[in-house]
C-alpha cells in the first residue's frame, strides 16, 4: 500500500479546519490501495486552530500537526510541513476548502499514468473581486515576461508530487520562499488539471491587498534579475538623450545665443528623473534586502510544538534548536 502525506497549512481557520477532514477524508476513504496522513501546520494561529488539531489528532491516528512560535508565513508553513512528510507521495492544499478535496483521485491516476506532479489550476476567477483578478492576471502575464520560470495562469498551490520531487523543493532552502515558481523551477514532469473557482463558504480570507502585493514583488524578484537589467538600459538610454539633449543646447547657444530656458519643461524634466532614480532605488533596494534576509541564515520557521516522536533530520536543521526538539505533547 502506497502512502501519501497531505500538507495542510493553517492560519486561524478554526471555523472549517473539523469540516475540511471530514470532507478530505470521505473522498481519500474511497481510493483503494492508499493509505493517507495528515499534517496539519498552525502558522501561529490566534483562534481555536491548534486545540482544534489537538482534538483531532487524538480522535484520528493518522492526524498530525506542527505549531510554529509565531506566524511565519504560508510559504514556511508548506515548507515545514514538507520537511516532516516520509510518503511516497505528498499533497500540499489549503484548509478552506477552495482547494477541492474531489480532484485527490484524478491527481492520484496522473501519478499512476507515470506523472511526477499533478497540479491544480482555476479555469475561471468567478466570485473573485474584480480588482484583485486583474491583479493576479497581471502579474502572471509581467512575471512570465521576465522570467525563465514559466508559470500557468491562475496556478495554484494544490498539487500532489512524487518523493523524488518533493525532495528536491526541500533542496532550495532560501529564506525567502517563493513556492509557486519553485515547484516550476525543479522541474519534473506537471500535469495541470482545470477546475472552477470555489467561494470560500467558512471563515475568512487572510490575504490582504498589501500582503499579496508584496507576494507578487517577491515571486517576480526570486527568479530573475531583469528589473535590474531594464533599469540598467534604460539608464544608457537617458545618458543618450542627455547628450543628445547637451550637444544640441550647446549648438543653437552657439549659433543663435543664449536663451531663457522654459520653467516648465526643466520642472518636468526634473520631476521625471527623480523619479526614475526613486524608482531604481526602490528596484536594486528589493534585491538588496533579499540578499541581507539570505545573507543573516535565520531558519525558515520556528517549531513550538508538535505531535510527532521525531522530527525528520533536516526538520531539525531549519527549526530553532531546542524548539525543534521540544518533547511531544501526550
Amino acid at each position: 500500500m502506497k502512502t501519501v502525506d497531505i500538507v495542510v497549512p493553517c492560519f486561524n481557520e478554526a471555523e472549517v479546519v473539523e469540516t475540511f477532514l471530514a470532507e478530505t477524508e470521505r473522498i481519500c476513504g474511497q481510493i483503494a490501495g492508499y493509505r493517507f496522513s495528515y499534517i496539519f501546520v498552525d502558522d501561529g494561529s490566534r483562534d481555536a486552530t491548534l486545540p482544534l488539531l489537538r482534538k483531532m489528532q487524538q480522535e484520528n491516528e493518522r492526524v498530525h500537526y506542527l505549531s510554529f512560535s509565531r506566524n511565519f508565513g504560508k510559504e514556511a508553513a508548506m515548507y515545514a510541513g514538507l520537511k516532516h512528510t516520509s510518503g511516497d507521495y505528498v499533497i500540499v492544499m489549503d484548509a478552506d476548502l477552495q482547494h477541492p478535496p474531489a480532484l485527490i483521485p484524478q491527481m492520484v491516476k496522473e501519478l499512476e499514468a507515470g506523472h511526477d506532479c499533478a497540479a491544480a489550476c482555476r479555469s475561471t476567477r468567478d466570485g473573485e473581486k474584480g480588482l484583485r483578478s486583474l491583479f493576479s492576471s497581471l502579474f502572471y502575464r509581467f512575471s512570465n515576461s521576465m522570467s525563465d520560470v514559466k508559470m500557468p495562469q491562475n496556478a495554484v498551490d494544490f498539487r500532489m508530487m512524487t518523493r523524488q520531487m518533493v525532495d528536491a523543493i526541500l533542496s532550495l532552502s532560501e529564506v525567502e520562499r517563493f513556492s509557486k515558481g519553485i515547484f516550476v523551477w525543479v522541474g519534473f514532469d506537471t500535469v495541470w488539471i482545470p477546475y472552477e473557482n470555489v467561494e470560500r463558504t467558512l471563515g475568512t480570507s487572510k490575504w490582504s491587498f498589501k500582503g499579496l502585493l508584496k507576494y507578487a514583488i517577491d515571486g517576480i524578484t526570486a527568479f530573475t534579475v531583469k528589473p535590474l537589467k531594464l533599469i540598467r538600459n534604460f539608464g544608457i538610454l537617458l545618458c543618450g538623450i542627455s547628450l543628445i539633449y547637451i550637444l544640441a543646447t550647446l549648438i543653437k547657444t552657439l549659433i543663435m545665443g543664449i536663451d531663457v530656458p522654459g520653467y516648465a519643461s526643466l520642472l518636468c524634466i526634473t520631476l521625471f528623473l527623480g523619479g526614475t532614480i526613486q524608482l531604481s532605488i526602490g528596484v536594486v533596494g528589493e534585491y538588496v534586502a533579499h540578499i541581507y534576509l539570505e545573507a543573516k541564515d535565520r531558519p525558515v520557521y520556528i517549531l513550538k510544538e508538535t505531535d510527532l516522536a521525531a522530527l525528520p533530520e533536516g526538520a531539525k536543521d531549519a527549526a530553532s534548536g531546542e524548539d525543534a526538539k521540544e518533547a511531544p505533547r501526550a
